[in-house]
């Protein structure tokens, strides 16, 4: 496995693989309903924006996972998201794709936040391993298309503020 910045051309395939993840209806907040071009669109503002930071984790040239850093209403602060295919989980891909995003950060960001679905626990683990902490509990948050209700801990990890390379 490995991990590099997204590209343009990698865009319909990491469309396709969250589209797996969404469908599963277990792990992400994005509803089972949302057309995969809906999804390679969104993923092309990320790959031509400076704000956002998107990664791919491939196997033999097949995206099998993604992250996005993505900006907040707060300066300094990402959202972090991320999404491996069932067939690769709790392989080293989700820390790999973790790891580079993470040192990866810009120099101006000072916090990277997340929101994980409460009964994760293996994201959960994997997040609180890697120096994220609980701030807290967003109890019922998420209104599912069949009508339930999801709870997210939220999660954030922070880094000492570092001067710009000139």
């Amino acid at each position: 496995m490995e991990v590099r910045p997204a590209t343009l051309e990698d865009c319909a395939a990491i469309a396709r693989g969250m589209k797996v993840v969404v469908d599963e209806g277990a792990w992400l907040a994005t509803e089972p309903a949302i057309p995969v071009e809906d999804l390679e669109q969104r993923f092309r503002f990320s790959v031509e924006s400076d704000e956002h930071h998107p990664f791919v984790l491939l196997e033999g040239g097949k995206v099998i996972g993604a992250l996005g850093m993505n900006p907040t209403h707060a300066p300094g602060v990402l959202a972090l998201g991320m999404w491996v295919l069932p067939d690769w989980r709790s392989r080293g891909g989700g820390r790999m794709l973790a790891e580079a995003a993470l040192a990866s950060r810009p120099a101006d960001v000072h916090k990277i936040e997340l929101e994980v679905f409460a009964e994760n626990e293996p994201a959960i683990g994997l997040y609180r391993s890697l120096g994220f902490e609980q701030e807290g509990l967003r109890r019922d948050h998420y209104r599912r298309e069949d009508g339930s209700l999801r709870s997210v801990l939220v999660m954030a990890r922070l880094f000492e503020a570092r001067r710009p390379s000139a």
